[in-house]
C-alpha cells in the first residue's frame, strides 16, 4: 500500500509539480515548434509518451543488468542516446506506415525527439535518483504526460490567439514565449500539492 502511495505521488509530482517543460525547461524545441495546432500537439505528445516511457524501461534495464554488473556506468549517456535513437526510428517507421498524415504534420520534429533533452533527461534522472525499474517507468510516463498536457494547452491557446488582434511587434514567437511564461507561473501553483 505504501509503495502504491509513493508511485501516485511520483506520478503527480513528475507530471504537474516538476513539469519537464514548464519547470525544468527541457524539451522546449518541440514544445514551441509543434504547438501550433492541437491535433499535431496531441500526436507529438503521444509519440513522446511512447518514447519516454519505453526509453525509461529499456534504459533502466540496461543500466541495472548490463552497465552496473560490467562496471561501465560511465557509458550510461552514450547507451541511453543509442536506445532513444532506436526507439524514435521505430516510432517514425510506425507512423509513416500506419498514420501518414500525422507523420507528415510532425515533419522534422519527429526525428528531433532523438535530440529532445527531456527524453535523455528522464533516463538520467532515473539513474541519478536511483529509481528502480518500476519507479523509473512511472517517472518516465508521468514526465511525458506532463509534456503532453503542457504542449496541448499551449496549442489550444495558440489556436485561440490566431483570431485576436495582437499588436505587430508581439505577433508570432513573442506571444508564444509570453504565453509559455505565464503557463510556467501557473504550473508553479501545483507545487503546493505535495
Amino acid at each position: 500500500m505504501n509503495e502504491m502511495k509513493d508511485l501516485l505521488i511520483l506520478l503527480i509530482s513528475s507530471s504537474l509539480v516538476s513539469n519537464v517543460v514548464l519547470s525544468q525547461f527541457l524539451g522546449l524545441c518541440p514544445f514551441l515548434g509543434v504547438s501550433k495546432k492541437t491535433n499535431t500537439a496531441a500526436g507529438m505528445g503521444a509519440a513522446v509518451i511512447f518514447v519516454i516511457t519505453l526509453a525509461s524501461a529499456v534504459a533502466g534495464l540496461m543500466y541495472k543488468f548490463i552497465l552496473v554488473p560490467l562496471g561501465i556506468e560511465y557509458l550510461q549517456t552514450i547507451c541511453f542516446i543509442l536506445v532513444i535513437a532506436a526507439l524514435v526510428q521505430f516510432v517514425e517507421m510506425f507512423l509513416r506506415k500506419v498514420i501518414p498524415s500525422l507523420y507528415e504534420s510532425l515533419g522534422v520534429y519527429l526525428p528531433l525527439i532523438t535530440t529532445n533533452c527531456a527524453v535523455l533527461g528522464v533516463a538520467l534522472v532515473n539513474v541519478q535518483k536511483e529509481y528502480g525499474i518500476i519507479k523509473g517507468i512511472v517517472n518516465g510516463f508521468a514526465t511525458s504526460v506532463g509534456f503532453t498536457i503542457a504542449i496541448i494547452i499551449l496549442a489550444g491557446i495558440r489556436e485561440k490567439l490566431e483570431y485576436n488582434d495582437i499588436p505587430e511587434p508581439f505577433k508570432g514567437m513573442p506571444t508564444v514565449l509570453l504565453t509559455a511564461g505565464l503557463m510556467a507561473i501557473a504550473f508553479c501553483g501545483f507545487s503546493g500539492l505535495l
